[in-house]
């Protein structure tokens, strides 16, 4: 199989499964072990992936919108249900950008809410519903990943507050430091948390181990992570010590 062809099938399974240990890829593909190495090393040395002990996972930074909404999607729904019944009537909501915080717009219809958001594809979804006041935030479009971004968008949310903020993320850390792939994102993220009363984590499975070069958050500013999953015991005592609720969606709470 040439280079190319392993590239793509790399990239692929790590895009639409989450993080993938050298052993497994190498299964996939029917290769050796250390031929998904040197596969795993030109890939991260061009920026499309990131190494991890043992494996790798997809860099999802740059990947069109429409790509990513299509993955893990039953786990985002999960998340999404469960954020949507924190939620009271008459609340005002802010919605990060992101293909979870889409899938919570969807949880949403009927609702008698502020939604404020600079994610267009939230924006699109809700438009027509006459029960939820809609404040769209300005700013740069931001085509591929469907979001507004920039100094605009950073002063109108000076401007704003909300109930709840449903904050996105690349990845969170062990330490519960919550990163992002995408730099220009991050300033809009911090102005968002300054603007929330209580900040919801929405991270599913595959963001952990946390990566992304970009600091967004560290644990101290997050009141709630909904997942999908147990995460481990390190990033779990990490976000509990700072005062952070984990919920597991779906699991019955004790």
């Amino acid at each position: 199989m040439l280079a190319e062809r392993r590239h793509h099938l790399i990239l692929r399974a790590l895009r639409s499964g989450g993080p993938a240990a050298v052993t497994d890829l190498s299964e996939q593909l029917g290769v050796s072990p250390a031929t998904i190495r040197r596969d795993l090393v030109k890939l991260a040395e061009d920026g499309l992936l990131t190494r991890v002990h043992g494996g790798a996972v997809a860099d999802e930074g740059d990947q069109p919108f429409a790509e990513v909404a299509e993955m893990r999607v039953p786990e985002k729904d999960a998340i999404a249900a469960h954020a949507a019944g924190l939620i009271a009537d008459g609340q005002s909501v802010l919605l990060d950008i992101g293909t979870t915080a889409f899938r919570l717009a969807r949880q949403l219809h009927g609702r008698r809410l502020t939604v404020i958001t600079s994610n267009l594809v939230v924006y699109e979804e809700l438009a027509d519903d006459e029960g939820i006041e809609l404040v769209l935030l300005g700013g740069m479009v931001r085509r591929e990943y469907r979001s507004l971004v920039g100094f605009l968008t950073e002063d109108n949310l000076r401007q704003l507050h909300a109930d709840w903020l449903f904050l996105g993320t690349s990845g969170v850390r062990s330490g519960g430091q919550v990163m992002d792939t995408t730099v220009v994102e991050v300033p809009v993220k911090r102005a968002m948390i300054k603007a929330g009363d209580r900040v919801v984590l929405l991270a599913d499975a595959a963001k952990f181990p946390g990566h992304g070069m970009a600091r967004v958050c560290g644990p101290e500013e997050l009141d709630v992570l909904v997942t999908n999953e147990p995460v481990e015991n390190a990033t779990r005592t990490s976000l509990r010590e700072a005062g952070v609720e984990v919920v597991v969606a779906g699991e019955v709470q004790t």
